[in-house]
């Protein structure tokens, strides 16, 4: 028996030494997860009354190769792509299938967050498995392959309105030259293809706390002071404090003046491709004895944009920037739940796949439920801890070396008995 006892001890020791040497081999891997080799004694069966209280054990057995999920390093890269979970949860990734095709859902899962864009857009790891989660610009949207779109232009805007703010002189003298104005702001409004548009304010001071409002680019064709002609928009009216009180809009023609409610004048501008309008905000204007300031100036307008980079936050949602400052939330990760980790199968890549033991992967949005969030530019380390590793490692070999004395002993045992004579 002791030569049967001794060589499973071998085989043991053996194995215990490749499950050491590849948690030492992916001590470096990304979201890799170090394993440990369990044992259990071998006792042989005694039939009989007797039982087999007095039976001595006939060796060792692996009795499993357990993995252990506990969280690893969070570091740094700076790769928008690369993505770590910090916490629970895993990727959910669809593989190909043997006609070279994407399957309908995920079968693979991973901690790895190593992802890039492939030619066509998806967001891939380096097996070319396809990331799975929610898309909300595709055609048509839902959940699938995470797809971004990198030749999607973001189409333009024409502006509608303009939030501008500032502070009038208190101390301006009401306006009696036809050429003067106190302040003539210039802001760029958009029409409907993008193309751009300078428009000019002139503003003038024609009572005490009263200033008219022009919007044309020609100061030349101002009315003789102090009357108003159909070039003003509209008079801004300030109280004994300097605050904004009344913004009163001007009819063409007839002249009356009627205040608004949003303190808004509207504007009007001319492109090659038509006539464009807008309204001017100008809340939060003040008339200090102080001189003209600008505060806010601001409008809703853009050009086209083309697609610049990508954000992603802790809750999975992947945001498409564009050159133009506009930005559109173009797919949401989702990561992968199971009732019992350990009983995930590892299957090579940095992937495992669900078993009986695991249970079925439940799908969430990270951060949801009991899933960790993910976090953008960074990636998960392996938690295997090397100077353990060493440790164990020597711990193996001393007992592979004790296992062969024991086969050796028992074959020198054997030898003296087969030489009495």
């Amino acid at each position: 028996m002791s030569f049967q006892t001794g060589l499973s001890g071998l085989n043991a020791a053996s194995k215990n030494l490749d499950v050491i040497g590849n948690n030492i081999a992916n001590a470096n891997t990304a979201g890799a997860k170090r394993s440990r080799a369990e044992f259990a004694e071998v006792i042989a069966s005694t039939l009989g009354a007797g039982g087999s209280g007095g039976q001595t054990g006939i060796g060792v057995e692996v009795s499993a190769i357990s993995q252990e999920f506990s969280q690893g390093n969070i570091s740094v890269t700076g790769n928008t792509l690369d993505i770590a979970i910090n916490g629970d949860g895993f990727f959910p990734l669809i593989p190909l299938n043997a006609q070279g095709l994407d399957r309908d859902k995920p079968s693979l899962y991973s901690r790895s967050g190593i992802f890039k864009l492939d030619s066509d857009g998806y967001i891939v790891n380096n097996n070319g498995e396809k990331l799975f989660g929610y898309n909300n610009t595709t055609t048509p949207a839902g959940a699938g392959a995470l797809y971004i779109d990198t030749t999607r232009r973001y189409p333009p805007s024409a502006t509608t309105k303009v939030d501008l703010a500032f502070n009038l002189n208190a101390g301006s003298a009401v306006w009696t030259s036809p050429q003067a104005f106190d302040v003539s702001p210039t802001f760029t409004t958009y029409d409907s293809q993008g193309n751009t548009k300078d428009v000019q304010l002139y503003i003038r001071k024609i009572a005490t706390n009263q200033w008219a409002v022009r919007s044309t680019n020609d100061p030349a064709t101002t009315p003789v002071p102090p009357a108003m002609d159909d070039n003003d928009i509209g008079v801004l009216t300030f109280d004994t404090n300097g605050a904004l009180s009344t913004v009163q809009t001007r009819t063409p023609v007839t002249g009356v003046l009627t205040a608004t409610a949003d303190e808004t004048l509207p504007i009007t501008w001319t492109t090659a491709i038509g006539t464009f309008n807008a309204n001017v905000d100008f809340t939060n204007s003040t008339q200090y004895a102080s001189s003209y300031s600008l505060t806010t100036l601001d409008q809703d307008g853009f050009s086209e944009g083309s697609f610049s980079g990508l954000k992603i936050s802790e809750s999975g949602i992947v945001t498409a920037r564009y050159d133009n400052g506009k930005s559109i939330d173009a797919c949401q990760i989702q990561l992968a739940s199971f009732r019992n980790n350990q009983g995930l199968q590892p299957v090579g890549g940095g992937n495992w796949i669900a078993t009986n033991a695991s249970g079925l992967a439940v799908l969430g949005e990270p951060g949801t439920a009991s899933l960790g969030s993910v976090r953008s530019g960074a990636l998960e380390d392996s938690n295997v801890d090397l100077t353990a590793e060493l440790v164990a490692m020597m711990t193996a070999q001393r007992a592979y070396q004790a296992n062969v004395q024991t086969i050796k002993t028992q074959d020198q045992a054997l030898s003296s008995l087969t030489t009495l004579r």
